[in-house]
């Protein structure tokens, strides 16, 4: 593992590094006296003089063909894709556009290109995909029709599903049913890997319209088909979906059965499993509505149905809109399950249950179980930890705990996270007072762009501005700057794109040309393909 990963954090310390090499913005505020007056052809010049000095990221990945997409220029997307030779990535490169055309609105766009893509699976489903968004924009017989296209069987039942949800949404019940029960008819007659996903899209639908009975009999198939299948990811996303959606009605009785032993007591231990007699609660055991909280709640313990991944993808479906009587229900159910157990996925569940009790204010919980876990690593927990309690109200509580870890990176990931959440309330003089406390350069500039954007949010463009030219690495300051660009005036807005094209070059600043200048995609991309020979 790199140094300082850990303690930093995957994405700081990506970010962290990058920026580094980036070097420190120049002395001379560069850029700040270019295109004053925000003047589009001489923003445009600009961009081309940068493209043609700057390799910068190129035409390589997705974003490219989605932002010409959402742009209007479907067709140059298009034929940007048709320049890969390799028939299954030029189908993968074709998929971005599509979704962001439908996205735009431009559907017709979207199932034209849609239909132009080679690989036949991947057209499929991205055919698929604009089924639902055809009945969202009020155009039935056109998702009918499309729908009915579909070749292959196992995407027919998610077609009909994904119908029969968007109308419920949409609030044409006599539709929606009709459409389910077809989406029924095909799930029972062609079963694969997505039949669960696909019967918990009726279980919606049936509890959309307010049949309770119908969706509580979908919601046991989607644990017939779980018991039924190997232990993957297929299985196991569909019924933690389920737990979760009866979780949020106050109903843990499913859960707490899949998570007792199949033949009762373990040998040798009397009435009790794990310390706790057959028919306890936990001591941290919150009532709920319904069955929680009842003698039926009980421990679960090795044997279990549910494996610790699987009861990870339960906190996980689990929404931050969740009532504390349900995440702290969860969570005691999950800390039992963890036991003494070790691999990779009871690490996993041992940090998802952490950060869902500190997102619930309970800190001491959180802490404790970050001990549990090696000292080199432990600190990363704990800045994750100090970062979910702010979330959850307490930042000073939040700034208190960062104090204390004693790990100088991890300290400073913990503090950007409170300055984030201050600044998010609006507290921005007290944000920008603990940003300046971070002794590490980058991290405090970091901490910082948080600070410029809701300074700009809240009315304040100017400090904004200059707080962001405050800040000491090149590409840190570039993104500050960017943050100004998307909620200032377009004149406003031109001026300090062009600042951040000459500060760090243009792939810094389209992004956020693509709301005030469309038309820059397109002219970034020609000159692109015309500097690479496409």
């Amino acid at each position: 593992m790199p140094e300082g990963l850990a303690q930093w954090g995957p994405e700081l310390f990506m970010m962290r590094e990058r920026e580094r090499r980036r070097g420190l913005a120049p002395e001379n505020s560069a850029g700040k006296d270019v295109v004053r007056r925000g003047f589009e052809p001489c923003l445009l010049a600009l961009l081309r003089l940068s493209v043609g000095r700057d390799p910068g990221t190129g035409l390589a990945g997705e974003w490219f063909p989605g932002a010409l997409a959402r742009t209007g220029h479907l067709v140059r997307a298009a034929e940007l894709a048709y320049t890969i030779s390799d028939e299954l990535e030029q189908s993968k490169a074709l998929q971005a556009p599509v979704e962001a055309a439908a996205r735009a609105g431009d559907l017709c766009g979207a199932q034209a290109l849609a239909e132009s893509i080679p690989a036949r699976q991947l057209r499929d489903e991205a055919l698929a995909a604009l089924v639902p968004a055809w009945a969202r924009a009020g155009d039935r017989d056109r998702a009918v029709a499309l729908a009915e296209g579909i070749r292959f069987p196992h995407n027919w039942a998610s077609a009909w599903a994904m119908l029969a949800k968007a109308l419920a949404d949409n609030g044409d019940t006599h539709a929606a049913l009709g459409f389910a029960a077809r989406a029924e008819d095909e799930a029972r007659a062609f079963v694969f890997e997505g039949t669960g996903q696909v019967l918990v899209l009726l279980m919606e639908v049936a509890a959309a319209t307010g049949d309770r009975a119908r969706a509580a009999a979908l919601a046991d198939r989607v644990e017939d088909f779980a018991r039924s299948r190997d232990r993957a990811a297929s299985r196991s996303r569909p019924l933690a979906a389920v737990l979760a959606w009866e979780a949020l009605k106050g109903d843990l009785n499913r859960l707490d059965a899949l998570l007792r032993p199949p033949s009762g007591p373990l040998a040798g231990t009397g009435d009790r499993l794990c310390g706790w007699a057959l028919g306890e609660a936990s001591d941290h055991d919150v009532a709920l509505e319904g069955d929680v909280g009842e003698s039926d709640a009980r421990p679960p313990t090795p044997g279990s149905f549910l494996s610790a991944g699987e009861m990870t993808y339960v906190l996980d479906a689990v929404p931050e809109t969740a009532g504390d009587d349900v995440s702290l229900a969860l969570a005691d159910r999950a800390e039992a399950l963890l036991g003494n157990g070790a691999g990779r996925d009871h690490d996993m569940l041992l940090r998802a249950v952490t950060l869902l009790l500190a997102r619930r204010g309970q800190a001491e919980r959180a802490m404790a179980l970050a001990d549990r876990i090696d000292a080199d690593l432990r600190v990363g927990r704990q800045a994750e930890i100090v970062g979910e309690l702010a979330r959850h109200g307490d930042t000073d509580a939040a700034a208190a705990l960062a104090h204390t870890i004693t790990d100088r990176r991890a300290r400073a990931r913990a503090l950007i996270e409170v300055v984030r959440e201050l600044a998010r309330r609006g507290d921005t003089d007290a944000a920008e007072a603990l940003a300046h406390a971070i002794t590490d350069r980058w991290a405090q500039g970091e901490a910082l762009v948080a600070v410029v954007r809701e300074s700009a949010r809240h009315g304040d463009p100017d400090a904004a501005e200059a707080l962001a030219h405050s800040i000491a690495h090149r590409a840190t300051r570039a993104r500050a700057l960017a943050a100004v660009v998307e909620l200032s005036e377009p004149p406003r807005a031109c001026r300090l794109a062009a600042q951040i094209v000459v500060l760090d070059g243009w792939d810094s600043a389209l992004p956020v040309l693509e709301r005030i200048v469309p038309r820059s995609v397109a002219v970034v991309a020609d000159q692109l393909m015309i500097r690479d020979g496409v």
